[in-house]
């Protein structure tokens, strides 16, 4: 029976001084979990219901803060439940499906910001010609390829570890991410070489051509008028922006949590937090500081007395 808890539950060892400060942590941590859903959720529902942003730059900008919704959901309800619980443990399978979860919608949001870089190169760049390319039908098949391809790739890595045999049960980490590889017996070549693959569709291609667009956009808007430079800037830095956020969580994840480095328990919990933590709230308060028209919606919904 006991062998048989061993190989169906993996216990969680990333967290730090748990029974001394579990109360703290759920506090802090459920006050974040709120801030993320109030935040992310209150900016997708002015785009739902003010026409004037029903256009498909202002639909990828809600994709994306539901994203972050749908990728925050995966984490943080199963956290609040650890720090309560006398023992930090999950089942093997949740383990795979969070897994699964966490990267496919992680990796959804580089071609989210890949469709909003060819949505505003069109709208810049040829905008004679944006109402007959950016059609809703484009941006419904750009929506659904942002979704489905990285769940249909991250599904076989997540298949093939559901399989493997396991030797060890104890995770380095507060959730699963690809620390459960350490805990196959044996390291298999084929995840290694499909984790490069994948690595190079979803990640690297989609910021290689969002690179790309922009610096076309670039020269063009330096070729062009003050007003077109000035639209550029206002629509393509909040996006660049969140580019760098998720590239520098995701060069961490690919750095960090994969390789086995001897960092204190400490230091590796803190940075762990780090993705968790600031990339969720980061986003609506880019997209509702720095995108006009919904910085617009956002003060006549908090301060409507001001804008009479």
């Amino acid at each position: 029976m006991d062998d048989e808890l061993n190989v169906t539950h993996i216990t969680l060892s990333g967290y730090v001084e748990v029974n001394k400060y579990r109360y703290l942590y759920f506090l802090i941590m459920f006050t974040v979990y709120i801030l993320i859903i109030c935040c992310n959720s209150t900016i997708v529902y002015l785009i739902v219901i003010h026409k004037n942003l029903h256009e498909p730059m202002y639909v990828f900008i809600a994709a994306l803060l539901l994203n972050c919704v749908f990728y925050s959901t995966t984490i943080y309800p199963k956290l609040l439940i650890d720090f309560v619980a006398e023992k930090q443990i999950i089942s093997y399978s949740a383990c795979i499906f969070q897994y699964l979860i966490y990267y496919s919608i992680g990796t959804s949001e580089f071609l989210l910001l890949a469709a909003m870089a060819y949505d505003r190169y069109v709208s810049i760049c040829k905008p004679l010609q944006y109402p007959t390319i950016m059609r809703k039908a484009t941006v419904s098949i750009c929506l659904i390829l942002s979704w489905l391809v990285p769940a249909c790739h991250m599904a076989v890595p997540a298949i093939v570890s559901a399989e493997a045999k396991l030797c060890n049960f104890t995770l380095k980490g507060i959730y699963c991410n690809n620390a459960i590889y350490g805990l196959q017996c044996v390291k298999s070549r084929f995840i290694t070489i499909y984790g490069v693959v994948a690595l190079v569709d979803l990640v690297i291609l989609p910021t290689l051509f969002i690179i790309f667009t922009y610096t076309r956009i670039l020269i063009i808007s330096y070729r062009s008028s003050r007003e077109v430079r000035k639209k550029a800037a206002e629509t393509c830095l909040p996006h660049l922006l969140v580019l760098i956020s998720i590239f520098c969580l995701c060069a961490y994840d690919v750095t960090i949590a994969r390789v086995d480095f001897n960092f204190p328990k400490i230091v590796s919990f803190i940075m762990t937090l780090q993705i968790i933590l600031y990339h969720p709230l980061f986003n609506p308060i880019i997209y509702g500081l720095k995108m006009k028209e919904i910085s617009k919606h956002l003060k006549r919904l908090f301060c409507p007395a001001k804008m009479i």
